[in-house]
């Protein structure tokens, strides 16, 4: 083997690479921001988990519990009431992770019992995350019973004591996999529905057929919906699919409406859709489109909450996360599953996707007549 030769071909190849400026982007660039941001959005740190305090005692003791939840960095408070109802709704809606409930004679049963009890509803559905979450609020609410003792109880009295009544919603035998198998189904659906339609019409640039389109009557409209109308119909086929098997074999409860989740899927696939044709008008071979589409993924599955909460990212990821639309459709795919969620209850992510799947689809279309025309 001669190693001038060698050398001389690998010499090569690095001026290719270099000269190359998507491919150069894809080696350099496209981990350096996959490192800065997941880094942050892959955490399994639970932190400022959204409560909603139901005090029906109004008491300095009840204000004192709600008082050391909210001067904790692992809770926020997020909604008030004096009454169970707006909780149960906030719970429904996928907005609070713990609801804490303060009876009415909370200090008086503290004062005359030497003992009362605090209610903790957990938000369940994501299954491990919820021990976590009721671990918190149980050291917290322990350590205020403990110097409500030394403050109120001399050393010849009993000391008072705060015991909690929890209660895990939606998901009460906390199966990690009754939480997993519906943003699993996001994730191939999504795959379907970027990854495949990008190549293929990355494959129609290869393959040179794409111009030789273009000088037929065939219009800019029908090319696009007849390429992404199969896939559309192909990724709700897998949705079925997968539904199925996860009732089967893995016992998911379906306590939704499944034509809600189709509809709510078929808006979703229009998303993904229009950004695997987005893709498409950027790379000019499938593999560059499987790079491209690599990073998107790697990005939107790991700041949709599907792996760990989005309530333990930081705050600017939980922000970013809104455009997210994988995150959106795996909200809407766990709320009509294991809550058993309405349109009303999904109607906010539900129009995110409606405005994403116009505006990206949109985008794409127009960038695609300027590639092509």
């Amino acid at each position: 083997m001669s190693w001038r030769r060698t050398f001389a071909l690998a010499h090569a190849e690095v001026l290719h690479v270099v000269r190359d400026r998507a491919t150069l982007l894809q080696i350099v660039i496209v981990p350096i921001v996959q490192l800065l941001i997941l880094s942050n959005a892959a955490t399994f740190a639970i932190r400022q988990s959204p409560v909603f305090v139901v005090d029906m005692d109004h008491t300095p003791a009840s204000r004192g519990v709600v008082n050391r939840l909210v001067a904790s960095p692992y809770f926020k408070v997020v909604g008030w009431a004096p009454s169970g109802a707006p909780a149960n709704e906030a719970m429904l809606r996928g907005d609070v992770a713990l609801t804490l409930t303060l009876p009415r004679g909370f200090d008086e049963s503290i004062v005359r019992d030497r003992a009362a009890a605090v209610h903790l509803d957990v938000n369940a559905e994501k299954g491990s995350a919820a021990n976590i979450v009721q671990a918190y609020a149980l050291q917290i609410i322990t350590s205020y019973a403990d110097a409500l003792s030394r403050e109120r109880a001399p050393a010849a009295v009993k000391p008072p004591s705060i015991y909690t009544v929890a209660r895990d919603w939606y998901n009460p035998t906390l199966n990690y996999k009754h939480y997993m198998v519906p943003g699993i189904l996001v994730a191939l659906v999504t795959i379907i529905g970027t990854l495949v339609t990008a190549q293929n019409i990355a494959r129609e640039k290869e393959l040179g057929t794409l111009e030789q389109l273009n000088v037929t009557p065939i219009t800019k409209a029908e090319f696009i919906t007849a390429k992404l109308l199969p896939f559309w119909v192909l990724a709700l086929i897998d949705l079925a699919i997968g539904l199925l098997v996860g009732y089967l074999v893995f016992d998911v409860p379906m306590r939704g409406n499944p034509v809600l989740l189709f509809l709510s899927a078929g808006v979703y696939l229009i998303v993904a859709l229009g950004i695997g044709l987005w893709i498409s008008t950027l790379v000019e071979t499938q593999q560059q489109a499987m790079f491209v589409t690599f990073f998107v993924l790697m990005i939107y599955l790991l700041m949709s909450g599907l792996f760990t909460p989005v309530e333990s990212m930081p705050g600017w990821v939980q922000t970013l996360s809104l455009l997210n639309p994988v995150r959106h459709f795996v909200t809407i795919s766990r709320a009509i599953l294991i809550k058993g969620a309405g349109m009303s209850e999904i109607a906010a992510p539900l129009g995110a996707l409606a405005v994403y799947g116009v505006v990206v689809l949109g985008l794409a279309i127009r960038q695609y007549d300027k590639t092509v025309a």
